[in-house]
């Protein structure tokens, strides 16, 4: 009896330790930022935790840090925050973004820098993307609205360097005003 008891707790152990690789294989991603397109809010060289389903059950929101397939290569990856979403008017000048005809205090932005002042409507099924350091101009004023099906994940959590871990904020203040 003692020996069935010991065989069922081996196997429990086991089913455990496969639903928790599966959890943290599948559910949650670790991601390397080379880049400095997220700073200050993400240094490069930093390491941050992707929730891979978080947009199965919702939908990305305004104020999201989220990673991406790289639009102009889509075997590079790389990350930003969803300012527009499907069907939003953004309008942007040399140092200001508004969406649907709100201004935004992006307190996020270290220096609010827009090459070029241009308005775009988002389309369905695609998000408008911003980098945090806007001096990376490489996202969607560049190359446009990011299609949803490129989206990887909503990025959680910055773990390394252990000196900069922290929650990543979504910004919701930033984005309260805009219907």
């Amino acid at each position: 009896m003692k020996r069935s008891h010991f065989m069922r707790e081996i196997i429990e152990l086991i089913a455990i330790i496969l639903i928790l690789f599966v959890a943290i294989r599948y559910v949650v991603h670790s991601y390397y930022l080379q880049e400095a397109n997220m700073a200050p809010t993400i240094q490069n060289n930093s390491y941050v935790m992707v929730n891979h389903i978080s947009y199965l059950f919702s939908r990305p929101q305004r104020g999201d840090a989220v990673v991406y397939h790289y639009p102009l290569n889509i075997n590079q990856d790389s990350m930003g925050r969803v300012i527009g979403l499907p069907g939003d008017h953004i309008k942007i000048d040399n140092q200001h973004v508004w969406v649907n005809d709100v201004l935004l205090n992006e307190t996020y932005v270290k220096m609010s820098v827009n090459f070029e002042g241009r308005e775009w409507v988002v389309p369905a099924h695609a998000y408008f993307v911003l980098n945090d350091n806007r001096q990376v101009n490489d996202d969607s004023r560049n190359w446009g609205a990011l299609d949803q099906n490129y989206i990887i994940g909503k990025a959680i959590l910055v773990y390394w360097p252990s000196s900069d871990w922290h929650f990543i904020n979504n910004y919701s203040d930033v984005f309260k005003q805009v219907k």
